[in-house]
């Protein structure tokens, strides 16, 4: 029987059903997070099997609490506190599990979540557990943050923002650290789409605005995206990093982090910080095409193009596809206003990126 018949008949008359395509290393990538290009990075895949290879295991055999955490894990949280200022670090199965891992942990009863309205599906996810007291102000508002934080009676605030917005490519305000500063809150940043792309030392947000740690501090970053392996890390002081190992179920209960993916985000982490200055020169040459070709001021390397219409961003996608370029396409839930999602990433040429800058604008002139 056809149980959701009906339910897939409504997506695909509003455009927005989904599809999975197999990759095809033919076509040029614009479509995926791998922004530094190091998922295509061998030297940094040789290196870490070259120390699994010595090791008596390859598999991380069980949860952190219960025979899983391994020295790999270890060597990795401790240098990217010691990178990015923080006390104490988890490292975690994906961005996804490490966001539901924060709200369902960090917010009890009595207290209180404010959440950008823009943040990200997997703690969106979150509040909708129970004992989630929610309030979502408008994206990068911080007068109504302010607002809401000055007249809370809640046992403790906490407050989510991302770095870079996964879909508009934006920052987060600077001011959000000073308010959470003022008003005591405890301050989540996902720094998915900005960890390894702005800052001096392309560390992300905290980086970039040169934040100085303090106790209500939380860093989220993942490996799946600029560090080219998969899993996530959280950064906290060594009270909240405590507090979440015991509380937080995507890591009391989940078989730990591969060893290989940690090994290979821990080897990424040293090639960001060994290159960082050429890796933000060629992150600032793709901002400036992106500028001169789509007159779009990148902040990381995600450029959105506002198109409106689902079916018109599938046509030009699939148009791109055919002449070898693979873009997003992004569609109502993930965003309010369909979009194509163009990734700046380093892993191509600033040639083909302006090539597939030059056919987009010329796609988009035609519909207007």
């Amino acid at each position: 029987m056809n149980f959701y018949s009906n339910e897939i008949k409504a997506l695909k008359k509003s455009g927005r059903f989904r599809t999975r395509e197999v990759l095809d290393y033919k076509i040029k990538d614009f479509a995926s997070n791998d922004y530094l290009g190091l998922a295509h990075n061998k030297e940094l895949h040789r290196k870490t099997v070259e120390v699994l290879n010595e090791l008596d295991l390859h598999s991380s055999k069980a949860s952190l609490l219960v025979n899983g955490y391994h020295q790999i894990h270890k060597d990795f949280e401790d240098e990217l506190c010691s990178i990015n200022g923080f006390e104490a670090g988890v490292v975690l199965g994906s961005g996804f599990n490490a966001n539901i891992a924060l709200i369902e942990s960090l917010v009890r009863k009595g207290d209180k979540l404010f959440m950008d309205e823009l943040y990200h599906a997997s703690g969106v996810l979150a509040t909708n557990l129970e004992h989630v007291d929610v309030t979502f102000f408008k994206h990068n508002d911080m007068d109504e943050l302010e607002n809401l934080l000055k007249n809370s009676d809640a046992k403790r605030n906490i407050v989510a923002v991302e770095g870079i917005y996964s879909m508009d490519g934006d920052l987060c305000s600077k001011e959000v650290f000073a308010l959470c500063d003022r008003y005591e809150a405890i301050l989540i940043v996902d720094e998915a789409h900005s960890s390894g792309i702005v800052g001096k030392k392309l560390m992300g947000v905290y980086d970039l605005y040169d934040i100085e740690i303090k106790p209500n501090h939380i860093k989220m970053g993942t490996l799946g995206k600029a560090y080219g392996s998969f899993g996530a890390y959280i950064l906290s002081s060594a009270h909240i990093n405590e507090y979440l190992i015991n509380r937080a179920k995507p890591i009391i209960y989940a078989t730990s982090l591969s060893l290989y993916d940690t090994l290979l985000g821990h080897n990424a982490l040293k090639y960001i910080i060994e290159n960082k200055e050429l890796l933000r020169e060629e992150i600032s040459k793709r901002q400036a095409i992106i500028k001169k070709e789509l007159d779009l001021k990148m902040e990381g390397l995600i450029a959105p193009i506002v198109i409106g219409d689902n079916r018109k961003v599938l046509e030009i996608k699939n148009k791109l596809f055919e002449q070898g370029y693979s873009i997003g396409a992004i569609r109502q839930p993930t965003v309010p206003s369909a979009i194509l999602r163009v990734i700046a990433r380093l892993g191509e040429s600033c040639e083909d990126l302006t090539l597939l800058s030059q056919m987009i604008s010329q796609e988009v002139h035609l519909e207007n």
